[in-house]
């Protein structure tokens, strides 16, 4: 490195420079330096460091020292050379530009040992900070002039704090990402300096950004799909030919593609070719999945028991890209046997779904038997869901003590979702709403006339760096005459995971002989509050409170609270939970595992 004189300018090259030796330096293979010590004496003390902490915890990482001693003044010369230059360029990495270093002899009896006497100056800090735009985002428009003080006040480095070129070059590469991510996909650093001013200790920075033009999108280029309809794909953009270029529209839609079972891998780019920026291609490169799958399942829930599964899966059906789906779930208190066909959402994120099941529960006491055929429209975006639904079901319900029946209902059911939270699969924030409206008249092959009504809030909010807190609300009421005549997917029950721990999986609703059944009314709530250790591993305190039954004026508050173990797997967090039932005492284990193989 060249000899500091009173004002030096340093360029990017020079600041790149320092960083790539540093990182070359990192790699050598190193040895821990002697400590300074009164009681250092052993033979394997080649050399004495000397530095502030905070710098000598740095050449230990990345100088090497000698592991033999000097074989002459030659050498030792030699070695004052390098680490006069290596440790310049480390320290001027850190800031400090105008460090003094030298070497000296420290004599303990006849044992005479080299001293590298390190002092890194004062520690240079930021001065006068200029940031200035050419190109399309310059000219005078209110809303450009909006953002780019909007970008000057993101920018991170601050007049008076300690200059640092990796600092540097990540805020460099933040400012331009920022002006990239919006309409600007071509904008590029045109120049930038960091003028280092050693006697002053200061650092006057400057960069010039050239927005370039707005960039707009223009049309849909695959490559890679051979048994599909490009209608598949370009249905799922979240833009239109014309509009104009976001990034972060790009990436939504690479995730939509993603998800659909037709693919294995997909990516969405864009070239930003200047010349092209009125009608910027869109470029999506994939390939193709099987189009008929069969899973083999097993896991265990506390609600239903044990299970496996088998499903069989045709994401082309008809060549039309329809999924179909079978499955076949084998659970100790409820066995299912479901098929359906969804067909591809259109240009306006709707889709239709046809489905047929049958079902055998023994739950509580109460023997089910179920067939049900529906239908329905679906829309869906990525935060919301709303389907809209018809659905005849036929039950023959077995209550252990009390009347067989068979319960018919033609429904027209309504449902709403919205889901806005900050990781579907390790939630610290955010909000899932659901409302549910529908019911059936006996003028339309319904044995009852009823109304179904439910709607349930989950809200995160994160607490500290990793802590979340976590409350769930649920009201359900079904508005008729009589539970008779309606089918129990129609009525509520209460109890078990997701409902009110502490007590068994809907062992909470009305009494009918020796069975628990379905209520017209339900509530429950829950306020939680986890403690995550590591990444992956957490505690939880909660209390659930609720009830079931067939009117407002019989429900009877239950009350449960415990403790559990979280573990953040790669699906989702998994629980362990002991809860205690406020009613009798009770504990009771609750553990939730699913393993595909």
């Amino acid at each position: 490195m060249p000899s500091i004189s009173s004002k030096i300018d340093y360029s990017d090259s020079v600041i790149r420079c320092c960083s790539v030796i540093l990182l070359f330096i990192a790699t050598l293979p190193g040895i821990a330096l002697a400590q300074e010590s009164s009681s250092t004496t052993n033979n394997s003390t080649i050399i004495v460091l000397s530095a502030p902490d905070d710098i000598k915890k740095l050449l230990i990482k990345h100088f090497k020292l000698p592991t033999e001693p000097f074989t002459d003044s030659t050498a030792e010369k030699a070695f004052l050379y390098r680490a006069q230059n290596e440790i310049r360029d480390l320290l001027a990495v850190e800031g400090y530009f105008a460090p003094s270093i030298s070497l000296s002899h420290q004599i303990q009896g006849k044992v005479t040992t080299p001293e590298i006497k390190v002092d890194p100056g004062v520690l240079t800090r930021i001065g006068e900070i200029s940031i200035t735009f050419h190109g399309d985002i310059a000219q005078e428009n209110e809303q450009y002039k909006k953002r780019i003080a909007q970008i000057r006040a993101a920018w991170p480095l601050q007049t008076n704090s300690p200059f640092r070129s990796a600092e540097w070059e990540q805020a460099k590469t933040s400012l331009l990402s920022s002006v990239s991510q919006e309409e600007f996909a071509a904008a590029s650093i045109v120049t930038s300096q960091a003028r280092i001013d050693p006697d002053h200790a200061r650092a006057d920075l400057s960069i010039t950004i050239d927005s370039g033009p707005i960039f707009h999108f223009g049309e849909i280029q695959i490559t890679g799909l051979k048994r599909y309809d490009q209608t598949l794909i370009t249905n799922l953009a979240p833009f239109k030919t014309g509009d104009v270029y976001r990034r972060d529209l790009l990436h939504l839609y690479q995730i939509e593609l993603q998800k659909k079972p037709q693919f294995n891998t997909v990516s969405v780019n864009i070239s930003p070719d200047t010349t092209q920026h009125k009608s910027i291609p869109v470029q999506i490169a994939l390939t193709e999945a099987q189009s008929q799958q069969f899973a083999f399942g097993a896991g265990y829930s506390s609600n239903n028991g044990a299970r496996g599964e088998i499903n069989y899966r045709n994401h082309n059906l008809l060549d039309r890209a329809w999924n179909l789906t079978s499955m076949l779930r084998l659970e100790q208190k409820r066995q299912t046997f479901f098929t359906g066909v969804d067909t591809q959402p259109d240009q306006n994120n709707i889709n239709y779904s046809l489905g047929a099941s049958l079902q055998t529960t023994d739950i509580e006491n109460l023997k089910t038997v179920e067939q049900k055929i529906g239908v329905s429209r679906n829309y869906q975006t990525p935060k919301t869901q709303m389907q809209l639904g018809l659905n005849w079901q036929r039950e023959h319900k077995k209550p252990e003590g009390a009347i067989n029946q068979i319960n018919e209902a033609l429904m027209l059911d309504w449902r709403w979702r919205r889901q806005v939270v900050d990781n579907p699969l390790h939630i610290r924030r955010g909000d899932v709403t659901e409302i549910r409206i529908g019911g059936g008249s006996q003028l339309f092959f319904s044995d009852q006339d009823f109304i179904r009504t439910y709607v349930r809030q989950q809200s995160w909010w994160p607490v500290g760096s990793q802590d979340v807190i976590y409350l769930r609300a649920e009201v359900g009421y079904t508005l008729a005459s009589s539970r008779f005549g309606i089918p129990q997917e129609y009525l509520f029950r209460a109890g078990g995971i997701q409902s009110i721990r502490g007590y068994d999986f809907k062992s909470i609703g009305v009494h009918e002989g020796n069975a628990i059944v379905g209520g017209r009314t339900m509530a429950t709530a829950t306020a939680e509050y986890t403690r995550w250790f590591t990444q992956q591993w957490g505690a939880a305190a909660f209390a659930d409170i609720g009830s079931a039954a067939d009117n407002w004026q019989r429900m009877h508050a239950f009350l449960g609270y415990g403790i559990g173990v979280r573990w953040g797997s790669p699906a989702g967090p998994i629980a362990l939970d002991l809860a205690r039932s406020n009613e009798t005492g009770t504990l009771r284990f609750y553990f939730s595992l699913a393993v595909a193989f």
